[in-house]
């Protein structure tokens, strides 16, 4: 139904307006009686083999929503109607922010992509850990993606995400450090050596005299080198991360079917969907070869069908997130990702 009959009204709409269309009308219907269940019958699929333990968190299915979807914790309850198994909130930010001016979103439809350029628009870390409090869906793990607000200097960086942890750490279960968003002007400086250690360094301080630490994993862009990536690894075992996040966008433009003058008209922001599929494979299979497996990955970027969570999980991802192939696919992708992980 979704393909057939609501995806070609909402693709008429701008990509921003139909986002907030559909998650408004979701909450709605959510609430009407009876409608929960009616969404966890048509989209919700359990089995005790998709269970997953991943740094020390019990995962009722490995298929997750990344972060960009739900910036402020306003849907997880709905979210987990839909069939979701953990669902990551953000990015956030210490103080709300409108991110960049609109227009800031846009459909590739010809190669099933979205090029965006938000800029963290988020109402705050206070915010979403107050709706986190007051509805929080059992048995859903929720991941905190945190980033620095835009007028905090690199140099400073540590002391937003380090509030982030303060202002979320009671109400999530995994916090995920986001230095590796293109919409932010300078945030990718922070994936270097050096200024990436101090960093998370800092937030792990922090962490770890919480009553109750968080794993702490880090988000990485597709764009990186080997060499690079070898560092990453690196700056893991250093600083004691729990996991990786391969990949957020990418700022390549390479391969794309849409016309390239269309594509520049549209500028700068981070491309996501099915051009990204195989280099964010390539970075899961490197990153999992080269820590022997030992670092787990969730894995993400191009997954628009089970055989591409398939081929995610045979390169070494532990978990999945869905972001680009929810818009195109519709809610039916979890449960059929998830049916085909159980063999059923």
């Amino acid at each position: 139904m979704y393909k057939a009959l609501l995806k070609p009204l909402l693709f008429q709409l701008n990509p921003e307006n139909a986002h907030h269309l559909v998650f408004d009308a979701l909450r709605r219907a959510h609430g009407l009686p009876g409608a929960a269940a009616l969404l966890r019958g048509l989209y919700d699929f359990q089995d005790a083999g998709l269970e997953r333990e991943v740094f020390g968190l019990r995962f009722r299915n490995p298929v997750g929503l990344a972060a960009g979807l739900d910036k402020n914790a306003e849907f997880t309850t709905e979210l987990a109607a839909l069939g979701f198994g953990f669902v990551e909130i953000g990015t956030v930010t210490p103080r709300p922010q409108p991110g960049n001016p609109a227009p800031r979103l846009f459909r590739l439809p010809q190669d099933e992509a979205l090029l965006n350029r938000m800029g963290f628009n988020n109402d705050g870390a206070s915010a979403a850990a107050e709706r986190l409090r007051q509805a929080r869906p059992a048995g859903l793990i929720i991941g905190g993606n945190i980033g620095k607000n835009k007028d905090t200097p690199n140099e400073r960086a540590a002391h937003d995400y380090v509030a982030c942890v303060e202002a979320l750490h009671a109400v999530v279960d995994y916090f995920v450090v986001n230095v590796s968003s293109p919409n932010t002007p300078g945030l990718r400086q922070l994936q270097e050596r050096e200024p990436l250690i101090r960093l998370l360094q800092q937030v792990q301080e922090r962490n770890a005299m919480l009553p109750v630490p968080r794993p702490l994993l880090l988000k990485i862009a597709p764009d990186l080198t080997d060499s690079q990536l070898d560092d990453i690894l690196l700056i893991a075992r250093e600083t004691r991360l729990s996991g990786l996040v391969a990949t957020n966008t990418t700022i390549s433009r390479d391969g794309l079917r849409t016309p390239a003058g269309h594509v520049s008209s549209l500028g700068a922001g981070g491309l996501s969907g099915r051009p990204l599929r195989q280099r964010a494979t390539e970075v899961i299979r490197y990153l999992h070869r080269h820590s022997e497996g030992m670092l787990p990955i969730i894995g993400v970027g191009g997954i628009h069908s089970a055989a591409d969570a398939q081929e995610k999980l045979a390169a070494g991802a532990s978990l999945l997130q869905l972001y680009t192939g929810f818009v195109y696919e519709g809610p039916g992708l979890v449960k059929s990702i998830n049916r085909q992980l159980a063999g059923r």
